[in-house]
Order: structure tokens, then sequence, then C-alpha cells
């Protein structure tokens, strides 16, 4: 596993700079953020959540048959297990399933924030926060293996962190609940075997001839779409 543990960890590191700096995070740690910007990161990933989990239901099918030379089995991802011959599709199911619980969780931040469920379906998006679904739906359709997993594995230690900083900043700096924090906890954390299942597949992609440094570009992209939902919510 060194090729992907070692492009892993460049990726990260080139990323890592740019990601450290999050402008909205940051004021809600100031406790200056608006109102109305945590409302928009609401009711923006009521749309991404959505859109996400079908992406990744679509990757379940498109790779149901586990690449040449992976493991039969690699463990669990959100409590899917993932066998042979179905390796990389149940780990994307997995993923989808979390997503369906994240929507779960989202709704009490959404109603501490002054948006009902009403509110989340009439609410109209704004483009530059939604160009990492829609990248993501892309890499679904289009992408290879190694340039979707690795976008995905880079990206979420990001996500997590800006979600824990977000827990432990929104209950002091705005007087929310547990529950309405929950959505923000439960991204905080990687889910179970994801980094180790990931890299597994990426090893086996690119064990396959799948593109290291298209791998790493998509990973960049998707930082970079990561960055402007941040923006966009301001």
């Amino acid at each position: 596993m060194d090729r992907a543990q070692e492009l892993y960890r460049r990726t990260v590191t080139d990323l890592a700079p740019a990601a450290a700096t999050n402008p909205l995070v940051e004021l809600v740690e100031a406790g200056t953020a608006p109102v109305p910007a945590l409302a928009r990161v609401a009711a923006e990933e009521y749309r991404i959540i959505r859109s996400d989990r079908r992406s990744f239901a679509f990757l379940a099918a498109r790779f149901a048959e586990a690449p040449a030379g992976l493991p039969a089995v690699l463990g669990t991802v959100t409590g899917v297990r993932a066998a042979e011959p179905g390796a990389a599709g149940a780990f994307f199911l997995g993923l989808a399933a979390g997503e369906g619980r994240a929507l779960d969780l989202l709704t009490p931040f959404a109603a501490a924030v002054g948006l009902s469920p009403a509110d989340l379906a009439a609410y109209r998006p704004r483009p530059a926060a939604q160009q990492y679904p829609h990248y993501l739906a892309w890499l679904a359709q289009s992408g290879t293996l190694a340039e979707t997993v690795l976008a995905l594995l880079a990206n979420f230690g990001f996500w997590g962190g800006y979600c824990a900083r977000l827990a432990a900043a929104l209950p002091g700096r705005y007087g929310l609940s547990p529950e309405a924090t929950a959505f923000f906890h439960y991204f905080a954390e990687l889910p179970p075997d994801f980094e180790s299942t990931a890299l597994t597949l990426l090893q086996a992609a690119l064990d396959a001839g799948d593109s290291a440094a298209d791998a790493h570009h998509a990973a960049v992209l998707m930082q970079h779409y990561e960055a402007a939902f941040w923006a966009a919510v301001l």
C-alpha cells in the first residue's frame, strides 16, 4: 500500500496550508458570524447531502465489483460490510447510508438557526456553494476509482476538522444544544474503517492503472470546491 499512502500524504501536505483558513469557522469561533450565514450552511447542506447520497449510491452500482487484486474483505464502513465481490461498491453504499443519517441530524441544526423543513425545501441555493456536490456527481459518472477515492479521502479530513471546530464553538457562542450540533459532531469523526478501506481501494486502483497525477488533481479540485462552499455562505 506504499504508493497509495505516499500519494495520500503528499496530497494532504499540498492542500493543508490553504485548508487551514476558513473564514466562516473563524467567525463562529469568535462569536461574530451572522446567524443568516449559519442558516445558509444548513440550507445548502440540505441540498448537498441529498445530492451526495445519490452520487454515492451511483458509485456503489458503478463499482459493484471489486478492482482486481482487492482483498476479499475490507472491514466495515458505517456498518456496511465490504466483502467480495463488491468491496468497492459496499464502501460507497456505506457512505450513502451515512448521508441519510446526516440528513436526519441536519434538521435540529436548521431549526436552531431559524429554518423549518418547508424553508429548507424552498431555499434557492447559491451557485458557488453547490460546486462540491456537482463535482462529486461528475466523479460518480466519469471519474476513475482513484480520482474519486483520493478526492474523498483528502477532503473528508479537512471537512471533519471544520465540523469539529463548529461543534465545539456553537454551544458557547450561539447557545446551540447538543441536539442542534449533533450534525457537526457526526462529521467530526471519520466513518469506521474509512481511511484504511479507502487506502486499500486507492492502492488497488493505482495497481490497475489509474493515474496518480489525475487522482491528485481531483483532490485539489475537490478541496477548492469545499473552500468555495464556505466562502459562498458568508
